[in-house]
């Protein structure tokens, strides 16, 4: 049995790429928020053969990570791929900042702090299913981070919090791969598609300016090029570059104290 947990599971990528997923052989966890949303999203996937289930949580929350978590490692101590979907947007016209439930600004929380929880939480069961890989859907929209206000406390923007967290989230793909290169697990990022027809996109105040299936297409090349490629970031479906700041090894460690301080 194939393991695969994907959050965002419930609307725009993530509930467009279940059909990918789902097939005989595979089980799928899927995250959300939605539960209503979760049980249709179950149904399909069972529906073409997949055994599936939902865990709502709110990934603004670290005890709501901390609870995915548990329950996905009580469903099976193996796993197979981890795709990290789930994200928020610039949020509304109006940029205001907003924070988590431990009081961090949101668009980091969510973007980047709840994916690097759930991963390290996910680790065992990943080297454990080896052959394994992580996927963490990223943004060509990247904003270098200034560690003296990584909380945006000062001139506050919604697109460059969200820029920065996406830029934190391929830092942080670059090192799992260091991390991992021996243990058979491999790590890549990607930029999916730009503005795709999501519910993000639209709340957010922009026009679609490409269909979801794009970056489901994006998604399914990062997967079958991470049986060979690790720290790799991905436009679509090419290799690209990132940032600059994402190659600086000293801004990748300062971001790794950071983290570990957030996190602790």
């Amino acid at each position: 049995m194939r393991t695969i947990v994907l959050t965002g599971a419930t609307d725009g990528l993530g509930r467009a790429l279940i059909p990918k997923l789902a097939a005989p052989g595979v089980r799928l966890i899927l995250s959300g928020r939605s539960a209503d949303r979760g049980a249709e999203a179950v149904a399909d996937a069972q529906g073409r053969g997949a055994r599936a289930s939902f865990v709502a949580a709110d990934l603004a929350s670290l005890a709501e990570v901390d609870r995915l978590a548990a329950a996905v490692l009580a469903e099976s101590d193996s796993l197979q791929m981890l795709i990290n979907n789930a994200g928020i947007g610039f949020g509304g016209p109006e940029g205001v900042r907003e924070v988590s439930a431990d009081g961090h600004e949101l668009r980091f929380a969510v973007n980047y702090l709840a994916p690097v929880r759930l991963t390290e939480r996910l680790l065992p069961a990943l080297i454990a299913g080896a052959p394994s890989q992580i996927v963490n859907v990223a943004s060509i929209g990247q904003h270098p981070l200034e560690f003296d206000d990584l909380m945006l406390t000062r001139a506050y923007s919604g697109s460059r919090a969200y820029r920065q967290a996406k830029l934190a989230m391929i830092m942080w793909t670059f090192d799992l791969a260091d991390r991992l290169k021996d243990k058979g697990v491999t790590a890549n990022a990607l930029h999916p598609a730009t503005f795709m027809d999501t519910t993000m996109v639209r709340q957010g105040g922009g026009a679609p300016l490409s269909a979801v299936a794009e970056g489901v297409e994006a998604v399914m090349k990062v997967i079958a090029d991470g049986a060979t490629v690790s720290g790799a970031y991905y436009d679509g479906q090419q290799p690209s570059r990132a940032n600059e700041q994402a190659y600086d090894q000293a801004a990748r460690r300062r971001l790794r104290e950071a983290t570990d301080a957030l996190l602790t």
